[in-house]
């Protein structure tokens, strides 16, 4: 139900955009966009602090919780270097690209900045495009295959971003670990992307 609700939003999200635009609208989005995310982010906040069994579980699991965000990395570059195969990209620029994890205008800017425009537009949409399937995916992945699955796909956002959505789609375990996971991952971004640029 929640996935159809967020594409539900999303296409009206479009179709307003397309058909109904305006300039007071495009100069406040971006405002109201980080609001909104904020607010979520302080009631999860609240949440998170609240519950007792949140802080037992990062005293039980400890240094473990890291391995979440080691199998997202292994399995980005897995997936870049496949899509670097079928693009006929050298392995260094697809593996540049996997280690956005997500975050889209970083990655972008660094790559765009290192003298390669059309490889940080590729980045840029690629990172996108991770965020938008990791929004549809969460749900399902959770629902088929467990709450920690569910942390994978939205990669570094899962600090941010996505974890209103881990939240209400999992449990508090995974939300704790997808906050970890995406902080361990938006911090491996400035490094990884430059060094496998060269």
């Amino acid at each position: 139900m929640l996935t159809y609700q967020i594409l539900t939003a999303l296409v009206i999200g479009i179709i307003c955009g397309k058909f109904f635009p305006t300039a007071y609208i495009w100069q406040s989005l971006d405002t109201v966009v980080t609001f909104a995310l904020y607010a979520l982010l302080f009631l999860i906040g609240i949440d998170l602090g609240q519950n007792r069994e949140v802080w037992q579980q990062i005293r039980v699991h400890g240094w473990r919780l890291l391995l979440i965000p080691a199998g997202v990395i292994a399995g980005t570059f897995v997936g870049g270097i496949l899509a670097g195969l079928v693009l006929k990209m050298p392995a260094r620029e697809s593996l540049a690209v996997a280690s956005g994890f997500g975050w889209y205008s970083l990655t972008g800017i660094i790559i765009s900045q290192m003298n390669q425009v059309e490889l940080g537009a590729l980045a840029f949409i690629a990172n996108i495009f991770r965020e938008l399937f990791a929004m549809v995916l969460v749900p399902i992945v959770a629902h088929h295959l467990g709450s920690l699955t569910a942390v994978a796909p939205g990669g570094a956002t899962t600090m941010d971003t996505s974890l209103p959505l881990i939240a209400e789609a999992t449990d508090n375990e995974a939300t704790v670990a997808a906050f970890i996971s995406g902080a361990v991952l938006s911090a491996l971004v400035p490094v990884l992307v430059p060094f496998f640029m060269g």
